[in-house]
Parts: structure tokens; sequence; C-alpha cells
């Protein structure tokens, strides 16, 4: 994946693969994207997306939910039987359905249409830093073995250092939002911790979110790790056992 280009808002090119079947979206945002030093591949159709999903490489995609001939659910479904790649999903007018259903299938947040150019562009960036994020150095510590020895957590076990997640043995893949809400959670076993912190700290909202995204994404979690690691304390969050 490209890394930013220090310095405004220049980003060496990141390859986005946008996937919208109305023909004025999709030259406006592929446009807007552009100028931001994004390069943008489109299709206007599920199968054709998916197609050039297979084909090329993709940093991420952007799928609109309603799709002709493979609807945005089913291509999120078949992209994440291959793939981790962030998946920011367009639902138009913010409809509980759409939201909930792409969630589900593996999205790891959404946009309302139409789109708000700043705000696509801030979720993309939030997305990609997910997706290339590596835990923060420690000070040398000489008492401290070189290597971080993993968390383990019963029968789940947390490589912080390579970021690897194994569930009674057995790797799980997980994607960006995925990881970096269990990370969240493995820095804090025990403590609860509130959907609107968690909307902060992993998806980077800098506003009161939608907290279905973090309500999806933990069942997500729980269907890979074992739906009793993550524990719901009613009307406060979640809090990961120890």
């Amino acid at each position: 994946m490209s890394v930013p280009v220090t310095g405004g808002n220049t980003l060496a090119p990141v390859a986005i693969l946008l996937i919208e079947d109305d023909e004025v979206i999709r030259r406006s945002v592929t446009m807007a994207l552009e100028r931001y030093g994004y390069r943008v591949t489109s299709a206007g159709d599920g199968l054709t997306g998916l197609e050039l999903f297979w084909e090329g490489r993709h940093d991420l995609l952007l799928l609109d939910v309603m799709l002709p001939g493979l609807d945005g659910i089913g291509l999120c479904r078949r992209v994440r039987e291959t793939s981790m790649d962030p998946i920011l999903m367009m639902s138009a007018r913010g409809d509980a359905l759409d939201v909930v259903s792409g969630l589900e299938a593996g999205a790891d947040d959404y946009v309302v249409k139409p789109v708000d150019t700043a705000v696509l562009v801030a979720r993309i960036r939030s997305l990609l830093r997910r997706a290339t994020f590596s835990p923060a150095a420690r000070p040398e510590d000489p008492d401290r073995p070189a290597e971080r020895a993993p968390l383990v957590f019963g029968d789940l076990t947390i490589d912080t250092a390579g970021l690897e997640v194994f569930h009674a043995g057995e790797p799980v893949a997980l994607a960006p939002s995925e990881l970096r809400l269990l990370l969240e959670f493995a820095a804090n076993p025990g403590v609860v911790l509130d959907r609107q912190m968690l909307l902060r700290n992993v998806w980077e909202y800098g506003w009161h979110g939608d907290s279905r995204v973090v309500d999806l994404c933990v069942q997500r979690l729980r269907r890979k790790i074992g739906a009793e690691r993550i524990q719901t304390v009613r009307g406060f969050g979640y809090k990961l056992r120890r």
C-alpha cells in the first residue's frame, strides 16, 4: 500500500476500486478522489466489479449497496471469502437495513449518499490507517525481552507485534476494523469500553457516530474468536474477558 506524502493533502497513489451503478455519482466520486491523489478504478455493476477485484490489486473497495447483477452485500461477502482488504459501503439515506446488511457482510464502515467528499476522504484515510496499523514502539527496557510475548486470553492468542490472532491454535483472518477493535479490547482486558469511545479510538470518529458499526463488528469478532470472549455489559458497552 502506498504511503502518504508529507505536506498538504497530496497522497502517493492509493488504488481504490469504486463500484457504483449511477454513472453521474461514479464520475463525480472518481473525480473527487483523484483530486486527493487516489488512483480510482471503477465499475457499474457487481459482477464487473468482482472481476476487477480478482484481476488487480486494490488498497480499498468502495461499494454501493444497490448494484445490478450482484448487489453490494453479495459482492462484499464474495470479497471477504478471500480478502481482508478494507471495504467502505455507500448507502442511500443511511437506510438501516442496508447499513446492517453491509456491516454484517464484512464491510468496515459506511458513508451515506449523497456523499460528502470531506467525510468520504476522512473515512478512507481512517480505513487505510487501520489496514497499515502497527503498534507504537515502546521505550527500550533492559528487563524486557527483545520480543513482546503474545497476549493470551483462554484459547485466544494475540501476537501484538506480528498482528496475528489465533483461536484454539488456528489462525484467524480479521478485517482491519476487527483487528483494531480486538487490539483495543486486548489493551484494556476486563475494562468496560463504551461504544462512543470505541468509535473514537478504532474508527476515528471525531463526532457522535453510529453505534451499530461497533455492535456489528463485535458480532463478527465473536463468530471468529468465540462468543464468550467479548462480554456485553448492558447499558455501558463491552469488555474482553481475561
